[in-house]
């Protein structure tokens, strides 16, 4: 019984070793498929939402949006409603259609750090990036990214991929002009509750781009660890300060009302609106004059 016990114990070490080696090699990007951007505009492109202010006839500034590892929810759609209600369109970049992750609750898995980095989903919002910038409805010159929990993460991972050459985790090159590096346009960036811990290459590195970023974290966040967005927070001060903004009272995912079974968050109407009061506070500071069109 007790070698029973003991061939089962190593088997089960065994077994854990194997899923942190998976899991390092995932995060160093040593697992990651990789394409052209081409590749991962066809892949993305049919999945792409859009959506557009009522009035004027554009071109609008714009902003891509990028969900939490579980997937586009309805409060990708109240970001987009605020961002049309100022004046701006919003493109939803879908990460997890595409690639079939919404079939049989794959998202789990990435909600658990095995599948599909933030560092690898930076390349999504790369190439969207420049496909926006040839959508007829999009100003290029006036572009921001948010990103809430995974998408958060995966948008910090962007601007410190950003600081070198080298081009984002899975992808062959940078899309566009590789000069660029994919943020040509861009005037800031807002996340709400993101991924900072060491899996994040903005926490081991930071990012040398010299956009405004907000972040909205919550109190005792018990997803994430916001003390690790706060120290990322801390470390740009050299580059261009951070703007946090900490809510009290609210769960990890405080705007998002959909939720699976057993959740334990909680939708919270008033850090939902508050928040979006943040955002609406973060556009006026980054959008500036609209253009004056030509005669």
């Amino acid at each position: 019984m007790r070698r029973a016990w003991r061939i089962a114990l190593i088997g089960l070490g065994l077994l854990v070793l194997v899923l942190l080696g998976q899991m390092g090699a995932r995060y160093l990007g040593l697992l990651t498929p990789r394409d052209t951007p081409e590749e991962r505009s066809a892949l993305l492109t049919p999945f792409y939402n859009v959506y557009l202010p009522e009035n004027g006839g554009g071109p609008f500034p714009t902003a891509l949006l990028a969900s939490g590892c579980d997937g586009p929810h309805d409060n990708m759609a109240r970001w987009a409603g605020m961002l049309n209600e100022q004046g701006w369109a919003a493109v939803m970049v879908d990460s997890h259609a595409p690639r079939d992750y919404l079939d049989f609750q794959v998202w789990r898995l990435i909600c658990a750090g095995q599948i599909f980095t933030g560092t690898e989903r930076a390349g999504d919002l790369a190439v969207a990036l420049e496909d926006v910038r040839g959508m007829t409805f999009a100003d290029p010159d006036r572009l921001m990214l948010f990103g809430a929990s995974h998408g958060g993460w995966a948008v910090m991972d962007l601007l410190s991929q950003a600081a070198t050459p080298r081009p984002p985790q899975g992808l062959t090159r940078w899309p566009g002009d590789p000069q660029a590096r994919g943020l040509a346009g861009v005037l800031g960036a807002l996340v709400a509750y993101p991924y900072c811990g060491p899996g994040s290459l903005a926490a081991r590195q930071g990012w040398a781009a010299e956009l405004p970023v907000e972040m909205i974290l919550v109190r005792n966040d018990e997803i994430t660890d916001e003390q690790d967005c706060l120290d990322i927070a801390e470390g740009q001060t050299a580059v261009r300060p951070v703007a946090v903004t900490m809510l009290e009272n609210a769960t990890h995912g405080f705007d998002q009302q959909e939720r699976e079974a057993l959740s334990t968050l909680e939708f919270s109407p008033d850090a939902t609106a508050t928040a979006l009061g943040l955002g609406r506070d973060f556009l006026g500071r980054i959008s500036g004059p609209a253009p004056v069109p030509d005669n």
